[in-house]
């Protein structure tokens, strides 16, 4: 099974808009990866850090599993052009982007 990780760092003054983010590009990642074994979407808010009173060193943290590697490598190398063009409607951070096998539950 494999684990594709998309975190979006915090700074100051950074925009992200969860409600664009939420309603129009998880629908484009869906529309593009729908021949990939995908088999669940969540989408985390960053709070907090480990510390008390810490900012989250994340402002959202999307993860997304599929079945299928190689369904999933071939879906995600024609997905990727359209999703990053979308990033901008959304927010003026970098994501940082992990793929990664499950090895325990």
């Amino acid at each position: 099974m494999i684990r594709l990780t998309v975190s979006y760092p915090s700074a100051p003054g950074a925009r992200f808009d969860f409600d664009y983010y939420t309603t129009k590009h998880l629908e484009l990642v869906r529309d593009r990866m729908r021949e990939s074994s995908l088999e669940s979407v969540a989408v985390e808010k960053g709070v907090s850090g480990g510390a008390p009173d810490s900012a989250a060193p994340f402002v959202c943290v999307a993860t997304m599993t599929f079945r299928d590697a190689a369904r999933f490598q071939a879906a995600w190398a024609k997905a990727v052009p359209d999703l990053l063009a979308d990033v901008p409607n959304y927010t003026d951070t970098s994501p940082v982007v992990q793929i990664g096998e499950i090895v325990a539950r």
